[in-house]
């Protein structure tokens, strides 16, 4: 069996670079204020006779200088340990492996000891403290089918899913109940399944508009692709359409493009076209934003289009607060019309009027990033090829940030991204799929291969499905002519190590024939 040592120094092998791996580890503690009750019967900062010790220990752990002494910290002080205090061990433990040229040795027994001392205590934890440990298990190499973190796995679904409702909140009877439900706090944080079932068999007339802009605000914002809520939300729709205005609508179309969900409903479109008829020139903003879904599911309306892309149209909104993103989202919907509508003949947006659609990674690449997996398939493929033939966060035109774009020759070799013009011709020309025009330079026809990172966000909850902003991006990139090799995150998160990953990573590209190195060329 590995040793200790190299389980836990798994992510970081001797060819890795430690400042560049060492943002996986950096998780924001857990702060005592937000933990729940524990069976030490912990009470609030502040409350507490035992704030001082317990914040002291805090302090002992995070300045520990060895995995024995955050041991020893943890066990010699059993009535001073909280929940909050084994992340932060997990954490110091992490920083230690990683911020050292020689990562201290780490025994079995002490291994064993500090799971052991987090199992015997989860059942305690709350969601948070579970989350921290989970994440920081898995990051530190421990074994996903171990004792560990199965048991912290067990304890998060646990609270997600299957606990009773908290005895604050009674049974969803009626519309008001529910509304009263849908706008809790807690339940508009965290998602409760048996709170929001209830909601799929109620009919129409028992609901009020905004108790389902918060169902339909919960399930775009946890990313739940839940069919029967999403058909509900939908007849919802249809049976109140003359109740309805565009504002409100926008937020209740919102969590199908998201999730990428056409419902079943068969007056689901011809209702929402009669909306964008009657409203599109009250609340320009809120009519983008419905044509912004819908373009999401492939679904756009021509008479809409024609409407949005009328100089009436572009002029009444080039004096509001909202010109900035209107126009971006214009600038997407004509791309839209351009690759997906062969068949539209109405009105298009000015070219002078067309600004960048994505220019920069989506905010919730950027608020992940620590958890990203982008600069470890960096190291790699700049191990793995050089770092001058590939390019990284490119953005083409018409705006869409890339991952990782390679230029290769005809011939299968991957070339200098200097030598070639990155960008592949938009509006695109008929060409084979990844490739461009010949090079000036040298006359060979050059494909660009883009890498897409499928991180686990980009998914809905399942897992299965993309969501609908990622979905349309891969689709208008593969439409422009680029080349699409997309690296699941469950192949991402399986790969123990640089090795493991450039191994991998080259297995990828050389399935598409590519080539590099000597051999390349």
């Amino acid at each position: 069996s590995p040793s200790p040592s190299r389980v836990l120094r798994v992510l970081l092998p001797a060819q890795a670079s430690p400042a560049r791996l060492s943002g996986l580890l950096l998780v924001p503690p857990v702060q005592p204020c937000c933990l729940g009750p524990s069976k030490w019967g912990e009470r609030p900062l502040g409350g507490s006779p035992h704030a001082g010790p317990v914040q002291g220990l805090q302090r002992l752990l995070e300045q520990a200088k060895s995995p024995g002494e955050l041991l020893r910290w943890l066990g010699q002080n059993p009535t001073k340990v909280r929940a909050h205090h084994y992340p932060a061990a997990l954490r110091r433990l992490g920083q230690l492996l990683v911020s050292q040229p020689r990562p201290p040795p780490v025994e079995q027994a002490t291994l064993q000891d500090l799971s052991q001392l987090i199992l015997r205590n989860c059942p305690s934890f709350d969601i948070h403290t579970i989350h921290a440990c989970l994440h920081l298990a898995v990051l530190l190499g421990f074994p996903p089918d171990g004792p560990l973190v199965c048991a912290l796995e067990q304890e998060q679904m646990f609270r997600l899913c299957l606990k009773p409702p908290p005895p604050l909140l009674p049974a969803l009877q009626g519309g008001q109940r529910r509304e009263a439900a849908l706008s809790d706090p807690q339940f508009l944080r965290y998602p409760r399944q048996h709170l929001i079932s209830s909601l799929a068999g109620a009919r129409p007339e028992e609901l009020t508009p905004h108790g389902m802009v918060l169902l339909a605000k919960h399930l775009a914002r946890h990313r739940l692709r839940e069919p029967q809520l999403l058909e509900a939300i939908a007849h919802f729709l249809v049976a109140q359409e003359s109740q309805l205005n565009s504002k409100v609508v926008q937020k209740l179309v919102l969590p199908f493009g998201r999730l990428n969900y056409l419902p079943l409903e068969q007056q689901f479109m011809p209702c929402l076209e009669r909306i964008l008829a009657r409203e599109a020139g009250v609340a320009p903003l809120a009519t983008v934003n419905i044509l912004m879904s819908l373009c999401q599911l492939r679904c756009l309306p021509f008479r809409a289009l024609h409407f949005v892309f009328s100089p009436g149209f572009i002029k009444h909104i080039s004096g509001t607060p909202h010109a900035v993103i209107v126009r971006r989202y214009l600038s997407l919907l004509d791309t839209a019309v351009e690759l997906e509508l062969p068949g539209y003949q109405g009105p298009r947006l000015p070219r002078r009027q067309q600004v960048p659609i994505f220019p920069q990674p989506l905010i919730t690449d950027r608020a992940r990033c620590k958890y990203s997996h982008k600069d470890v398939v960096a190291e790699g493929l700049r191990q793995l090829l050089g770092e001058e033939k590939y390019r990284r966060d490119l953005t083409v035109p018409p705006g869409y940030c890339t991952d990782f774009l390679l230029c290769v020759s005809g011939s299968g070799a991957v070339l200098p991204v200097r030598t070639q013009d990155p960008f592949l011709p938009y509006p695109p020309r008929s060409c084979p799929q990844g490739q461009a025009a010949s090079n000036p330079t040298t006359g060979i026809p050059a494909q660009r291969v883009v890498l897409m990172l499928r991180e686990r966000w980009h998914f809905c909850r399942d897992g299965r499905v993309l969501l609908g902003s990622r979905a349309l991006r891969e689709r208008h990139l593969g439409l422009m002519g680029y080349q699409l090799l997309p690296l699941p995150f469950e192949e991402l998160e399986s790969q123990r190590g640089l090795p493991q990953l450039k191994s991998y990573l080259r297995q990828k590209l050389q399935a598409l024939g590519l080539r590099w190195g000597p051999e390349g060329g």
